[in-house]
């Protein structure tokens, strides 16, 4: 009985001996991040939120892929062609590509990626039976063409053909959105509606385990395409495993004990202490935790409606653009900032284009806080010093309460009576889309990097409901120059036609830019490769852990 309790101990001694051992072992190669929304699915065509692309991109891969910088490079397309006409584009694909090993393929093996591929996801996502949010990316392709169906066309296994119904220069950016990733027939067919529980893709991880509300594992993938600069594969870690702790002050508290390796943003919860007031990492933490920053391509904005039909007669002082120049001028962005949002944001002192836009600098000066201009666009428009200028109502949410007070405060120095209305998420958001709100408070995440993105809010033709016009501004200049921009396939050459609509859109202020959003990645000190970019895209490919 002694020997058994003796054998019995060193059993137990070993066996948890070798849990701690691969626990060390594991830390050194897993990236732990966690995900507070959930993740409703790992399927690219309804990567609608970064919730979900953020795992989906290590898990797919598309035609191509945007740098660090946002230019469009080749990832399973090596190089590409475009048509003098700018309607037909030619991907030449690469022949060492493969879906991960599933037990949808013979032998469990993953299969080789082919064109026709690229035919089915695509037609995929603009089947309406799919649903994807992401039909729109692809709603250019030229449905009538007689090459192939929706305007895909597999000429060979690595000869892929797109065909659009007009030029559309932005097209290469709307290509590396997920929804544009390539998927298996054979794992869509078999799981069906499941598919993205059980996702089958090419990317630099492969799904090993995922149990809802819990933990994600996803484990490196050995027959990855991609090498580094020295022709070392990627990626370089083992695996990334990720958790969903819902409360953010639990996140916080498990980052800081160093159970995750990543946060991102500033939550209210730990701003204080994370950061200085004037935004800097708090140097409590500076020797186990970096913060990185950059640019974000989103512009938060005070939007006007300019339809006189949709305004009620309380507002039509809104029509004189001396008045909203006024509110423009009215309040000291460089204060809301430090004061509001510990500088985790730029003062949108420009145009609604965001800095970050590849080549993009703005070609105008947008508002800058000047009081005493604002004070003589108001006389000049009849109202001195506020004086008969009815009440103006900014409609926003909750979150956002904060920015609209100190707005409303700034600009009653001039004499303007600001009143806010603060509705529910779904109600703003329907009345937005439905141009009912006077002054509203909004934002634009780029879907893709081209200016073109932000300027098709100003289109005539999108005036909502039908598009995202929700301001209805018309200007026939502004349309003009926006289709001549249309037909000039290099990027060089729309920039400058970008830059006059971006100041067409100031000088007749139909949205006054408050600010211009900030990634902000705060990472365990031993993480290194880890990087920014102003579409915020989680890349970890060539991240790694640092060995003491």
């Amino acid at each position: 009985m002694k020997n058994r309790n003796i054998l019995y101990f060193i059993i137990v001694a070993v066996f948890f001996g070798c849990a701690r051992s691969e626990s060390r072992d594991d830390v050194g190669l897993v990236f732990r991040y966690n995900e507070s929304k959930g993740i409703p699915s790992l399927d690219p065509a309804y990567a609608r939120n970064l919730s979900i692309i953020w795992p989906v991109n290590q898990l797919f891969n598309g035609l191509v892929h945007l740098s660090d910088s946002l230019t469009v490079e080749p990832c399973i397309a090596k190089r590409w062609a475009v048509s003098a006409d700018g309607l037909t584009y030619t991907f030449y694909l690469r022949s060492d590509v493969f879906f991960h090993s599933s037990n949808v393929f013979p032998g469990c093996v993953g299969r080789r990626v082919v064109a026709s591929d690229f035919v089915y996801s695509f037609n995929r996502i603009v089947d309406p039976l799919t649903a994807s949010p992401g039909a729109w990316a692809l709603s250019m392709l030229d449905k009538g063409c007689k090459l192939g169906f929706n305007g895909c066309y597999a000429p060979s296994d690595s000869v892929f053909e797109v065909r659009l119904a007009k030029p559309f220069p932005a097209f290469l950016g709307l290509l590396s959105m997920p929804y544009c990733f390539v998927v298996p027939h054979e794992a869509v067919e078999c799981y069906g509606s499941d598919f993205g529980r059980n996702p089958v893709g090419t990317g630099p991880f492969y799904m090993k385990f995922w149990k809802e509300g819990e933990k994600l594992v996803l484990r490196r993938n050995n027959r990855y395409f991609e090498t580094d600069s020295n022709g070392a594969a990627l990626p370089y870690l083992e695996s990334v495993a990720i958790s969903f702790i819902a409360d953010k002050q639990s996140e916080f508290l498990e980052f800081i004990s160093g159970n995750l390796d990543f946060l991102s943003g500033v939550h209210a919860a730990s701003k204080d202490e994370l950061l200085t007031r004037s935004g800097e990492l708090n140097p409590k933490h500076r020797f186990r935790v970096k913060m990185i920053t950059g640019p974000y391509l989103n512009t938060e904005y005070l939007g006007i409606s300019l339809d006189s039909s949709r305004v009620a007669a309380s507002n039509t002082s809104l029509h004189d653009v001396r008045v909203r120049m006024a509110m423009g001028y009215g309040f000291d962005r460089e204060a809301m900032m430090l004061y509001l949002r510990s500088n985790m944001g730029y003062a949108a002192t420009q145009g609604l284009v965001p800095p970050g836009m590849p080549g993009f600098t703005s070609a105008t000066q947008g508002f800058v806080y000047n009081p005493d201009l604002a004070r003589k666009l108001l006389a000049e428009a009849g109202f001195p010093e506020g004086k008969g200028l009815p009440p103006i109502t900014i409609t926003t949410t909750d979150d956002y309460l904060d920015i609209c007070e100190f707005i409303q405060h700034q600009l009653g120095e001039i004499g303007m009576n600001i009143e806010i209305e603060v509705l529910p998420g779904a109600a703003y958001r329907e009345m937005m889309a439905n141009s009912k709100l006077a002054v509203f408070r909004a934002s634009w995440v780029a879907d893709y990097a081209d200016p073109e993105n932000y300027l098709s809010l100003f289109l005539r033709e999108n005036f909502a409901p039908q598009g995202p016009n929700y301001t209805h501004y018309s200007n026939a200049n502004f349309d003009k120059l926006y289709r001549g921009a249309l037909l000039k396939s290099e990027y060089a050459d729309r920039l400058p036609l970008y830059k006059s609509m971006d100041s067409m859109v100031v000088a007749d202020a139909a949205v006054i830019p408050l600010y211009y959003d900030k990634v902000v990645r705060f990472v365990a000190s031993d993480i290194e490769g880890m990087t920014v970019n102003p579409m915020n895209l989680l890349v970890l490919k060539r991240v790694t852990r640092k060995s003491y």
